[in-house]
């Protein structure tokens, strides 16, 4: 395990929290306010983040939920792929990752998009792979149904394959562009390329050369069983939800262990569970922050979040009564439903308790509390051998980015365990990964 633990912003345009937008805080219009998301950028930059995360919400409004939905900020928000080109061109060391998913894109456009922008950053880019888990947003695509589950891993797998052999469709050395001979490529440097799947097939090479760090970093956010699979089998970084200490180990060595079995080290995959940080000066203005948001938390709001989350109409039951029982064969996200469940049990929660804390964490780690507490946290899990580093889902922004960097990460770097300056240019780099040859497997 690297000596300084690996840091992402998840930056959500008003932050984490639903009612985010509602704080003083925040800024409201930050969905559709460039200048706001490039500020945000930069202060990940400042604090010497490894890369911003930027996801991806394209799910159709629901006329069903509409109470829940129109309390929420995922009405307006950028294309990931046209807001990553705007931050590649404004900052310059910080990491740059995109979420699109495989379910209702074309490999070939995708491949070129992301190392067109990998050439543009200077090696700085990553792909987020998911695969589509909102049953909504077939109806973009002009499809009658959503994919099921399984299909959209074993899509997700030939999709993966498809792209990376396109990203190296040439040795690093092909093109000459000697002006003398005026011979601008070598020909014997192509690696042109042909794959028929069960799902897809594709034919050719792109029209753009290997970046500096070789190829984008491949990233995965998934934990269902075909999710553990393809992450081992493909992903260079995973974005987890983890509970527990002990789960979030038995998340990673799960992880190593498929990748022994199947010739992979275990070095080149860096995971990293998201972590939902209240931070306050001291513990008292963690809670009362907490407390701030909780009463900004409309309960359709919450309803509508956690319904969407267990694949369940919440709507018209008790907010103190228990969650009821989930559909077993939901076509969602299966391993978030799975961990919402067992976590309403075992901490013995009321719908209202739950959807509380969906509304903020969404799943993931919530820890809250001063710079020392909080650092204190993240220091047992990175030590413990649960992460290699955390996403940092900041509750409001711009907020708790800043109190995060001003705050927490002079904490972090005082004991060790975070740079304090950038030792290297491309995402590779800042994250410990090797810069692999043309035609590598991962």
């Amino acid at each position: 395990m690297s000596a300084h633990m690996k840091l992402a912003a998840f930056l959500l345009p008003t932050g984490h929290h639903a009612a985010a937008w509602r704080h003083p805080g925040s800024a409201p219009d930050a969905g559709s306010n460039f200048q706001r998301q490039l500020d945000q950028a930069k202060l990940a930059e400042r604090g010497l983040f490894d890369a911003v995360f930027i996801a991806d919400f394209t799910s159709s409004i629901d006329e069903a939920t509409m109470d829940g939905f129109k309390r929420m900020t995922y009405g307006a928000s950028f294309e990931p792929i046209t807001l990553l080109s705007a931050l590649a061109a404004t900052t310059s060391r910080i990491g740059l990752i995109g979420t699109v998913s495989t379910t209702y894109s074309i490999p070939y456009h995708l491949a070129r998009q992301f190392l067109s922008l990998d050439q543009i950053s200077n090696g700085r880019v990553g792909w987020n792979l998911v695969t589509t888990a909102n049953t909504r947003e077939s109806v973009h695509y002009g499809k009658t149904s959503h994919v099921p589950h399984a299909d959209r891993y074993r899509q997700a797998r030939e999709f993966a394959h498809i792209v990376q052999n396109f990203w190296d469709s040439w040795e690093d050395d092909a093109f000459l562009r000697d002006t003398d001979s005026g011979k601008f490529f070598s020909p014997e440097k192509r690696r042109p390329f042909h794959f028929e799947g069960e799902f897809l097939s594709a034919s050719g090479q792109l029209d753009i050369p290997r970046s500096v760090q070789g190829r984008p970093v491949l990233v995965q956010a998934g934990s269902s069983e075909p999710g553990r699979a393809l992450a081992a089998e493909t992903a260079e970084m995973v974005f987890t939800a983890q509970q527990t200490l002990e789960e979030a180990k038995a998340f990673r060595f799960d992880l190593h262990r498929r990748m022994r079995e199947i010739g992979r080290n275990p070095e080149s995959l860096k995971v990293m569970p998201g972590v939902y940080p209240l931070v306050g000066r001291t513990q008292t203005e963690a809670e009362d922050l907490k407390a701030e948001l909780d009463a900004l938390t409309h309960p359709d709001v919450g309803l509508f979040l956690l319904g969407g989350m267990t694949g369940t109409d919440l709507r018209g039951l008790p907010l103190d009564g228990p969650l009821p029982e989930v559909p077993e064969n939901f076509n969602g996200n299966r391993s978030r439903q799975s961990l919402l469940v067992e976590m309403a049990k075992r901490r013995n929660m009321s719908l209202r308790d739950l959807y509380l804390e969906v509304s903020g964490a969404r799943g993931h780690w919530s820890i809250y509390g001063g710079p020392k507490q909080i650092a204190d946290q993240l220091e047992e899990w990175f030590v413990e051998g649960a992460a290699d580093g955390f996403n940092i889902m900041p509750p409001i922004l711009p907020q708790s980015l800043e109190t995060f960097v001003d705050l927490v990460v002079p904490e972090l770097q005082k004991r060790g365990l975070f740079r304090k300056s950038y030792e290297g240019h491309t995402l590779r780099e800042h994250l410990g990964l090797r810069r692999p040859a043309s035609g590598e497997a991962p």
